[in-house]
């Protein structure tokens, strides 16, 4: 995990924050396990990609203020959060502690390829007063799939500092969808604030700086 601030930010952040997170399909993920390499992939396909939106729902993306667009080279996608945030402490309501926002793309594939996850990297904000704590979980799962795994990323205060998280799918859990079928993939994000000491918030909206979450493909040739 990167920490953009101060010095005296960053000494505290790499206190208490994890470095990545190992993301697997066929069991739970450990936060905290260092990233294995990601298995060779083959070059994106050139033809145009369609990703197709049919869920944004969730308390952190009220009214779908969240866009999800394909990354113009094909190897991921994009997600804006426009009003995710969760605070506590000070005059935060007692429901802003926790906030998420599920999204469900479909991929429609062109012939001959198949993809699999390789990564997602998180970037947002964090004001976090001495003794808070806050949490970042996804949750990735494809439909028609049992398997159903989190990555947690979990920050410590004082913390007043950009952030950047990174999920790394293990080469052994790599599972790529069947050749020739759209796969829909769902992810579930969420931020928690726990601050008895006062006021503190985590986000992830576009209006606190450079802050996005990028998915990245792993394709192959069928």
């Amino acid at each position: 995990m990167t920490v953009i601030g101060s010095a005296g930010a960053k000494r505290a952040a790499f206190a208490g924050l994890i470095a990545a997170a190992v993301l697997g399909f066929s069991g739970p993920a450990l936060a905290g396990s260092t990233p294995s390499a990601v298995a060779a992939f083959d070059a994106p396909p050139t033809a145009v990609i369609t990703l197709e939106v049919t869920i944004i729902n969730g308390s952190g993306c009220p009214g779908n203020s969240a866009t999800a667009t394909m990354l113009p080279d094909n190897s991921g996608f994009r997600v804006v959060y426009q009003d995710f945030i969760a605070r506590d402490g000070g005059t935060a309501a007692p429901t802003e502690f926790r906030q998420n926002c599920q999204i469900n793309v479909v991929v429609h594939i062109p012939q001959g390829f198949t993809f699999a996850i390789a990564s997602a990297d998180y970037r947002g904000r964090a004001n976090l007063v001495a003794g808070a704590s806050a949490l970042e979980r996804t949750n990735y799962y494809f439909q028609g799939s049992s398997a159903n795994n989190f990555v947690d990323h979990t920050f410590t205060g004082p913390l007043h500092a950009a952030w950047h998280t990174t999920d790394v799918t293990a080469v052994a859990e790599v599972v790529f969808a069947a050749c020739g079928v759209d796969r829909s993939l769902n992810m579930n994000t969420e931020l928690r604030v726990n601050s008895p000491g006062g006021a503190s918030s985590m986000s992830l909206r576009s209006s606190d700086g450079d802050v996005d979450t990028v998915v990245h493909f792993g394709w192959k040739h069928c």
